[in-house]
């Protein structure tokens, strides 16, 4: 298991970052030994699901699915953070653009006369015998453009980082996606077992209505006492307490699917008559690297740590000189018949190259920021691999496990049934004493609910697996 752990490792990693090429993390993971996968199939198998309609047949839990990807509330907030994030790759783009504004203004200057302006304008004559009018107006209309020269790509690459990370917002909706199926598809069966289960207690509380009926007869022809008929009234009422119970859950079961659906309490249609012949669905399983090539967290996490990567750059081309281009273009006069004149044209072009020289400390600790984001992306991934691998080894083999003790415990249950008619002719007979009626009857319902038990835990491991493989969210 070790060594399969560490295979997985070794080849996911390599895989996500075969294009980004970082020496470091190529380091860390040459040396590892490459053992046989864990699972024995093809290796053309995928593993993968491309929608959960082929994984869940049950097509009232597809309705409920269905609706619950349309109104539930999580999943609609997530879709809005998509939007966000769509709308940050807008604003990025727009940045290494030129801006350009236009802009149209009016107003009026009066200087103080005992100062320099003041004494100029009062000496100066707009036109040969025209002074020049106090106050001034003034009257423009013009478009002025601003542009930062993106010369180390550090505007184009703060745009991949954000496309990165809305591709990413775009994997955690999957991801979202898949546990909401799967979190519907739990309850489903776990309601469908509740009904099992209400059903048994049912049956069962008419067999010991019976049972008790036959121990008043007896005890009218003074075969057993007045403790035996009590005893029997006990289990009786103890067992309807448990149909009262049950039948809570269900109701709480069912509201559980609502919420999920975002829909207000009401009932939920339901095949419950052959839960307990229903077979879990066991995945086509592949490859490791297949596998995990399925899950939307771990192509996420890809996502983000390629993201990471690239703020990196951003960081470290803050240190590069910046080159701005500024320019403007024009009508500008102090009346505004005169702006239709060639004379009042105005227009200017400026650029600026500017570099950090002195105190950098605060573009270093962006930079130094920005590396340890990286690496935290890289455990992160690492780490979304290995609960993965994990996930589908647990839930594989506790399939298998569970197949087995519920086999094994179906056979008890028909053990006890049997013993159940057999103890209740010995007990007509009187070979036989009520308290074995009784236990017997305890034991046979003990073992129905946790035959129950083992099926609902079979599908729920079903759903899991589908959890594990990262599911189909389309």
């Amino acid at each position: 298991m070790k060594n399969s752990i560490k295979y997985i490792m070794f080849g996911a990693v390599l895989w996500a970052f075969s294009s980004c090429k970082t020496p470091a993390i190529v380091g860390r993971t040459e040396n590892r030994n490459v053992p046989k996968s864990y699972f024995n199939t093809p290796a053309d198998s995928s593993g993968s699901l491309s929608l959960w309609k082929d994984y869940f047949k049950d097509k009232y839990l597809a309705t409920l699915i269905d609706t619950a990807l349309i109104n539930n509330q999580e999943l609609n907030i997530m879709r809005q953070e998509i939007s966000i994030a769509s709308n940050e790759v807008m604003a990025r783009k727009g940045e290494y653009l030129p801006f350009v504004n236009l802009r149209a203004g009016a107003g009026l200057e009066r200087s103080a006369r005992y100062t320099r302006q003041g004494a100029v304008e009062a000496n100066v004559e707009i036109k040969p015998d025209r002074e020049m009018p106090d106050p001034l107006p003034d009257f423009m209309l013009g478009a002025f453009a601003t542009w930062e020269v993106d010369i180390w790509h550090k505007l184009r690459n703060a745009t991949k980082s954000a496309n990165l990370r809305y591709l990413a917002s775009s994997e955690g909706r999957n991801f979202t996606v898949t546990n909401l199926v799967a979190e519907i598809a739990s309850s489903y069966y776990e309601l469908l077992a509740l009904d099992a289960e209400l059903n048994i207690i049912n049956q069962n509380v008419e067999i010991q209505n019976n049972a008790l009926r036959i121990v008043r007869l007896e005890k009218e022809s003074a075969k057993v006492t007045e403790l035996a008929v009590k005893r029997f009234e006990a289990l009786v009422l103890n067992t309807q307490t448990l149909r009262y119970n049950t039948q809570q859950r269900i109701v709480e079961s069912e509201n559980k699917i609502n919420f999920l659906m975002g829909r207000y309490p009401q009932p939920v249609r339901r095949d419950s008559v052959n839960f307990i012949n229903l077979k879990p669905n066991l995945a086509n399983l592949g490859i490791p690297a297949r596998l995990i090539e399925n899950r939307p967290d771990i192509r996420q996490a890809e996502l983000e740590l390629t993201a990471s990567k690239i703020d990196v750059q951003v960081a470290k081309a803050n240190f590069y000189p910046r080159l701005g281009l500024s320019g403007g273009l024009g009508l500008q006069a102090y009346n505004p018949i005169l702006l239709v004149s060639p004379k009042s044209l105005l227009s200017n072009l400026t650029g600026d190259l500017i570099k950090p020289w002195i105190n950098k400390r605060a573009i270093t600790a962006q930079y130094f920021s920005s590396n340890s984001r990286q690496i935290q992306s890289v455990y992160n991934y690492e780490r979304k691999v290995l609960n993965a691998y994990i996930e589908v080894v647990n839930q594989y083999s506790s399939i298998n496990n569970l197949q087995s003790a519920f086999d094994t415990k179906n056979n008890e249950v028909q053990v006890l049934n049997q013993s159940i008619t057999i103890a209740n002719n010995l007990f007509r007979s009187a070979r036989a004493d009520y308290i074995e009626i009784l236990l017997t009857q305890r034991e046979a319902l003990d073992s129905k609910f946790d035959l129950l038990e083992f099926k609902l835990k079979q599908m729920q491991a079903s759903v899991n697996l589908y959890r594990a493989l990262g599911g189909g969210w389309k």
